[in-house]
């Protein structure tokens, strides 16, 4: 199996030139794009995603994360056009919602629905019969009617952070992903659950990719740093805070992490709810950058534990550390909202972080065979 990096974080600014940058991160070495749906706030991923794959030809393309606001049929369908028009270069990963839900002031979905969500994406992607409100419906005839659709279903993974979470996506999706950080000791547990949930049910656990989120920013000395910690500060807000998705931190959450999840949590809660939260023009910014994140939820220790910031090859022994776990595919968190629009922290990691990864011989895909 080889080893995925794929580009994440806020959608490329501007997204009327994502055909552009994204041949610049094929270029750099990325394997991946992915983008995240945030409606009010981002722009629709699947258009994006249509856009970058028309302007690439190895480049894979997907979300990180899609949120279950459309119907099942109609997120599959978009989900089936991208992977037409990438020529099958399409995977997607799945969540229950956060920052998109509470923009539209709901909650995310409860897990129970969440797992009815996913497998039904799943039947409509591979043209079953999927009964809904006792009603049946298929997309059996998309590949027919327009034959440039009719390739093998995308693969789609779930994120997760919690047991229940990840227990579903072992059981029913086509990888999972771990949004806990760079923290090698939630890793190896999260792993060890996936692979414990295939054996008890009988899944062969090579049918199931093992995935991660961390947010890495390179920085080449300690003028840098503060810099670096900033582009990637609002990805390390996002991303802990979901280990206190319920407003508690998860019994896994070591101790001294646990102020700094509840600062997120509550940071965050009112930049999403208000219709103008984030929205502040950086101090002599351009129009894009803004003062999106809460500065102070975070300290830099804290940001410097969860995510990865350093010279390239501290960066490239962390996430080998990551891989050598059996990960094979990390979506690296480049930079949030309003910050780095130039995407200068995506192309130093493609050109040199990843660049010694592969050097050292990752594409191999060595760790995913141990874990198997």
């Amino acid at each position: 199996m080889t080893t995925e990096f794929w580009r994440m974080g806020a959608t490329p600014v501007p997204v009327t030139e994502i055909g552009r940058l994204a041949r610049e991160m094929e270029q750099d070495g990325w394997d991946g794009l992915a983008v995240g749906e945030a409606h009010g706030l981002l722009p629709d991923p699947y258009v994006a995603l249509g856009l970058a794959a028309v302007a690439t030809g190895t480049l894979k393309v997907g979300t990180a994360v899609a949120v279950p606001l459309r119907h099942p049929m109609l997120a599959a369908d978009a989900m089936a056009t991208v992977q037409g028009i990438s020529g099958g270069r399409a995977s997607f990963s799945l969540a229950r919602g956060d920052g998109a839900m509470k923009v539209l002031q709901r909650k995310p979905m409860p897990v129970a629905e969440f797992e009815a969500y996913v497998r039904r994406v799943q039947g409509f992607l591979r043209g079953d019969d999927v009964e809904m409100d006792g009603a049946v419906a298929s997309m059996a005839r998309l590949g027919t009617i327009d034959p440039s659709l009719d390739l093998p279903k995308p693969p789609v993974n779930v994120a997760a952070t919690g047991p229940r979470m990840i227990t579903l996506a072992a059981r029913y999706a086509d990888g999972v992903s771990f949004a806990v950080g760079a923290d090698l000791e939630r890793l190896a547990q999260c792993r060890d659950l996936v692979l414990e949930t295939c054996r008890s049910d009988g899944r062969d656990p090579a049918e199931v990719t093992l995935g991660c989120y961390v947010q890495v920013a390179i920085c080449d000395g300690e003028a840098e740093r503060a810099r670096a910690r900033d582009v990637i500060r609002g990805l390390v807000m996002t991303h802990s805070r979901f280990s206190g998705f319920e407003g508690k931190s998860l019994p896994e959450v070591a101790g001294s992490d646990r102020p700094g999840i509840q600062r997120s949590l509550d940071a965050m809660e009112g930049v999403l709810r208000s219709s103008d939260g984030g929205t502040r023009r950086a101090a002599g910014g351009l129009p894009g950058e803004l003062d999106f994140y809460p500065r102070e939820a975070l300290d830099d220790a804290f940001i410097e534990r969860f995510g990865i910031v350093g010279i390239a090859e501290h960066c490239a022994e962390r996430l080998q550390a990551i891989l050598d776990l059996g990960i094979a595919r990390v979506y690296v968190g480049t930079r949030g909202v309003g910050i780095d629009l130039e995407e200068r922290n995506t192309r130093r990691i493609g050109q040199e972080v990843l660049a010694l990864l592969r050097r050292d011989g990752v594409g191999a895909g060595a760790g995913a065979a141990r874990v198997a």
